[in-house]
């Protein structure tokens, strides 16, 4: 069997995904003939089918359902080696940083460029669901990245710590409190975490399902469905009527620290690392 083509599976994926050819074909600026033709000649290729298809609609075979789960990391692979090949060739004339809410990169930037002139710094917020991977393949250079971090394939630099803060409704019971600990928290109210709650209470509020961003943890907040803990740089940047900020006595302070791809040698990353320890905060 010949080698896969991308362009097809890509064509397949999209079908796959919608299973409607024409929103597909829409998506992919691209004919719903040339689709169909596309597709079946990727299943002449594969020698089977991947679709049904009847007056009822687009459903997917057995095997089109495995080809799909095979695809989709096999057509991310392919575009993070693009972005890596293209990151190759203007190696030497930009350099991308990616950092997290709160996390200040002003200094730094200016720092590194006072001694690079030539080469263009371009700064991208990362969340912490992708802030390993947008390293790995290939969307960003280096990275302002708060721990914990899935480290396999990172090199990490620690620069600084910070207090992490509570952030509860401005009427809540503790917000007229000066300080907290997180067992007086954890006994008053729902913690808000950056990920899906496993454990509703039955019969209770229905349980917040993901929560990606610092705006949708403040929204849930305001809204008086919990409360969450920030790093205080990012409660100095979402200063809001609605939502009051305490100091948390017992909390490990966040750690922040810069991280690059390990197996990729990048010599302006260097260059980049020693300005972002030169202007690194005090540690509070």
């Amino acid at each position: 069997m010949a080698d896969l083509d991308l362009r097809r599976l890509r064509y397949f994926v999209a079908v796959a995904e919608r299973l409607h050819f024409s929103r597909a074909a829409e998506e992919l600026l691209i004919a719903q003939p040339a689709l169909s033709r596309q597709i079946r000649a990727l299943e002449k290729e594969l020698r089977t089918e991947l679709f049904v298809r009847d007056s009822h609609g687009v459903e997917l075979t057995d095997t089109g359902r495995q080809l799909l789960d095979d695809a989709r990391p096999l057509l991310a692979a392919a575009d993070a080696a693009r972005r890596r090949v293209d990151r190759a060739a203007r190696s030497d004339r930009t350099l991308v940083v990616g950092f997290r809410t709160g996390i200040r990169v002003t200094d730094a930037v200016r720092d590194f460029t006072a001694a690079h002139p030539a080469v263009t710094v371009e700064v991208r917020r990362v969340e912490w669901d992708d802030q390993a991977e947008a390293l790995l393949d290939g969307r960003v250079d280096v990275a302002y990245v708060r721990l914990p971090v899935l480290a396999d394939g990172l090199a990490l630099t620690p620069l600084y710590s910070e207090p992490r803060m509570a952030a509860l409704p401005a009427g809540h019971p503790l917000a007229a409190k000066d300080v907290l600990t997180s067992a007086e928290l954890a006994r008053q109210t729902e913690i808000l975490h950056l990920c899906v709650n496993p454990d509703p209470n039955p019969g209770g509020p229905r349980p917040v399902s993901a929560i990606r961003t610092v705006e949708e943890k403040l929204e849930y907040v305001a809204a008086g469905r919990g409360v969450c803990y920030l790093p205080r740089s990012a409660t100095d940047l979402y200063r809001r009527a609605d939502v009051h900020y305490l100091p948390v006595t017992d909390l490990p302070p966040d750690e922040v620290a810069l991280a690059h791809a390990a197996d990729r040698p990048f010599p302006l990353i260097d260059a980049f690392r020693e300005a972002a320890r030169r202007t690194a905060p005090p540690e509070a």
